[in-house]
């Protein structure tokens, strides 16, 4: 790989940077709102699989009071 000048590296980068296709603002709402609602599903299914193993394993072992 041949090496740049600092100079000409930062031109480059501009230059990438202006081919850059950003989303919208309301494209980016979008997909915020989508993670935060499948972290949501994700989380309360990590949560009801602990919760029943964690019941099925105490009454398998017989801790269960």
């Amino acid at each position: 790989m041949a090496k740049v000048a600092p100079l000409e590296f930062f031109k480059q980068v501009k230059i990438e940077a202006k081919k850059v296709s950003w989303p919208t603002r309301q494209e980016t709402v979008s997909s915020t709102i989508a993670v935060f609602i499948m972290v949501l599903i994700a989380s309360l299914f990590l949560f009801a699989a602990d919760q029943f193993l964690g019941f099925l394993i105490s009454h398998i072992l017989g801790l269960a009071g």
